[in-house]
């Protein structure tokens, strides 16, 4: 069975206190989903809050949550770092993306249905190619034409509209709740984080055979 996920890349929050956080490692990834603890929320939220903040605000400090929020409503594009992590159940290979790779970008993968191919990130440098109506992916396969190390995920091209829907699924979990968390911490600005998420990481609008947020 292959899964795939939604996946962040954490940070070093160890120094973070506007608001609670999960104690994650930093640079390991975390599933973003409706399953989430309301700290892994916030982690993921102080991860985009960070990645978004403005860069003549680097060397002030944020005085607080709705600051820290405003930051990332104003950026022009929302930046994520991580992508989509794809899991085989069945020989238990997994294939995270690399860095410098972005959620953002998640939806390219339909250029993979139809063929193409998509930034997978970059050390180590996850590769994918096209064989026969197949999808294969390895975890680092560098820049080179040799035999690649490691085990490989395969995915039948038919299958990616579905695993597509599923992240899809697991994002609008995520944008649920944080919804919920941004009525505790920032209940002036839960809307419009809600939307700026949404429109960002492209969550509402409808995949290929997917309902839309509001069910049609």
């Amino acid at each position: 069975m292959l899964i795939a996920q939604a996946v962040l890349e954490t940070s070093n929050t160890a120094d973070f206190s506007l608001w609670p956080v999960a104690d994650l490692p930093p640079y390991g990834f975390m599933a973003l989903s409706g399953r989430m603890s309301s700290l892994e929320v916030g982690t993921a939220l102080a991860v985009l809050a960070d990645c978004n903040a403005r860069a003549d605000d680097d060397d002030l400090p944020t005085a607080d949550a709705a600051e820290a929020v405003r930051g990332l409503l104003e950026t022009d594009m929302v930046i994520a770092p991580g992508g989509l992590r794809v899991h085989d159940t069945r020989t238990d290979a997994t294939v995270d993306p690399g860095c410098c790779c972005g959620l953002e970008d998640w939806r390219a993968w339909l250029d993979v249905a139809d063929g193409g191919t998509v930034w997978l990130g970059h050390d180590p440098s996850p590769r994918l190619e096209h064989a026969d109506g197949v999808v294969r992916l390895w975890q680092d396969g560098a820049d080179t034409g040799n035999a690649l190390p490691g085990q490989l995920v395969e995915i039948t091209v038919g299958e990616i509209p579905a695993l597509l829907r599923t992240v899809r699924e697991g994002l609008q979990g995520f944008l649920a709740l944080t919804e919920q968390w941004a009525e505790r911490h920032v209940p002036s600005l839960a809307a419009e984080l809600v939307a700026r998420l949404d429109g960002g990481l492209t969550i509402g609008a409808p995949l290929p055979g997917a309902p839309g947020r509001d069910g049609t």
